[in-house]
């Protein structure tokens, strides 16, 4: 009887552990993975407004706040772009002050919460930054993606595509760089974002699904004009790049990446986003798998994609040892592996997807350099 009670409670104890590895599973791949319009990555710690004066911002005190560059600072119905730290200007010890470019929308007023984000634009091209575009409809396998055309006089375009925790407005932080060098632009919107379709479980892919709307828009392009494209990916859209490089039917007009935090390792990704959004450590090989199987990346082509003896054509890797989410040695890997072909822009002290955020000149200096032989 005693043995047979054993038995049972250990059953018990097994199936409460399935259980709750399904549900840790279930909740784990929703919080890291499911996207949400306008809701920064939760690798940053929210800073708190403690004043604004004419140019400049004091904020709580952080390795965030502290960061040299440009970024976007958001928090609920507001958003500023903000620019370098105002070392000279006085404040409280457990502040900083940065330079205040501008409030875009809301107010920030003493005491509210914001995160600094990459996304340092919002809205369209001609009202964030006075460029003149067109609302274009890629067609695509689930339906039309809306994106931004932005004309120019050359044959070779440059498609870009966001990444984690940001949308197709965080590729306008190089819009004006590239109208510069007169290059058509197509700023894609993707399964998941506002005003695109659905994918039929809601939730990301790391861009082993994705990579079929870069496709689209590659075959749009292509329809279009364009003799050659440059695929300029941000996180997971770096990855799309590469998938769509390595398997598209129109491959051969791919004639160069760029990839910025690109997304190599998705287990690692998967691992710290989850961690990130509160997952307790205990849980998180149980969640890992249960997530593997709900989107199905352990069947993934992923790893065949960022394989670096499948790239042929010329790459720009944009990364940092500060990245937390996309582990910048699997980057330093994927260079040395194949330095015939792809040069690596190194920035430091920078998160995940803001390289042209921490340094945005040395960055439009390396893209520069990467572009012009191949216009």
């Amino acid at each position: 009887m005693r043995l047979r009670t054993t038995a049972v409670a250990a059953a018990t104890s097994l199936l409460s552990v399935g259980v709750a590895a399904v549900a840790a599973g279930r909740y784990a791949t929703s919080a890291a993975l499911k996207p949400v319009p306008d809701r920064p990555l939760p690798n940053e710690a929210p800073l708190t407004v403690h004043a604004t004066a004419a140019g400049q911002i004091t904020l709580t005190r952080s390795l965030a706040s502290l960061r040299p560059g440009t970024y976007g600072l958001t928090g609920r119905s507001c958003h500023a772009v903000v620019g370098p730290v105002i070392e000279d200007a006085p404040h409280p010890a457990d502040c900083v002050v940065r330079r205040l470019e501008r409030v875009t929308h809301g107010e920030l007023t003493p005491g509210t919460r914001v995160r600094l984000t990459p996304q340092a634009h919002i809205g369209n091209p001609r009202d964030a930054l006075g460029i003149d575009h067109a609302d274009v409809d890629v067609p695509a396998e689930l339906g039309p993606l809306p994106a931004w055309f932005i004309p120019g006089e050359r044959s070779t375009w440059v498609i870009t595509t966001h990444g984690l925790g940001t949308t197709r407005e965080h590729p306008m932080v190089v819009m004006p760089f590239l109208r510069q060098l007169r290059v058509p632009v197509l700023d894609l919107a993707y399964r998941g974002d506002p005003g695109a379709p659905r994918s039929e479980d809601g939730i990301s892919h790391l861009g082993d699904t994705e990579w079929r709307d870069l496709d689209a828009a590659i075959r749009y392009a292509v329809a279009y004009g364009a003799t050659g494209v440059v695929l300029h990916g941000w996180s997971i859209g770096a990855s799309m790049a590469l998938h769509a490089a390595a398997n598209s039917a129109l491959r051969h007009r791919v004639i160069g990446l760029v990839l910025d935090s690109p997304v190599l390792d998705w287990q690692a990704t998967l691992r710290a986003l989850a961690a990130a959004r509160g997952i307790p450590a205990p849980l998180l090989p149980l969640a890992l798998r249960a997530a593997e199987g709900r989107t199905g990346l352990h069947d993934s082509r992923l790893p065949e994609a960022a394989d670096p003896e499948r790239l042929s054509v010329p790459t720009l890797v944009a990364h940092g040892p500060d990245d937390t989410l996309a582990p910048w040695h699997v980057s330093r890997e994927f260079v040395d592996r194949r330095r015939d072909l792809v040069t690596l822009h190194t920035v430091r002290q920078a998160p995940h997807a803001a390289m042209w955020n921490a340094d945005p000149k040395a960055y439009e200096e390396a893209l520069r350099r990467f572009l012009i032989p191949l216009l």
